[in-house]
């Protein structure tokens, strides 16, 4: 992902509000069904993380992005912002051309 477009999708998210929490147990099947299914349903999303330690809460970041496979967009203490694109927006801008 490239500046512009992780700049853009900042100041989408800056007015957003985290719809996933992360708890003690880490990343969870559960946490990666619900940022799934938020992904798909607003593509840009907000996750509270849970860990204390900086380190660890970019390692939560980057396993949630992976397992849902979005694109970590921003980090800002304990919230993530995630984007993914909306597979039947692709779809439909394919059969254009």
């Amino acid at each position: 992902m490239k500046g512009k477009q992780k700049k853009s999708l900042r100041a989408r998210a800056h007015h957003l509000h985290p719809i996933v929490s992360i708890g003690g147990a880490g990343v969870t099947d559960a946490v990666v069904s619900a940022a799934d299914l938020a992904l798909a349903d607003h593509e840009l999303i907000k996750v509270r993380l849970s860990a204390g330690d900086k380190h660890a809460r970019k390692a939560q970041a980057e396993e949630l992005c992976e397992r849902t496979n979005a694109s970590l967009v921003q980090i800002i203490g304990r919230v993530l912002v995630m984007f993914r694109a909306d597979e039947t927006d692709m779809a439909c801008d394919g059969d254009q051309t």
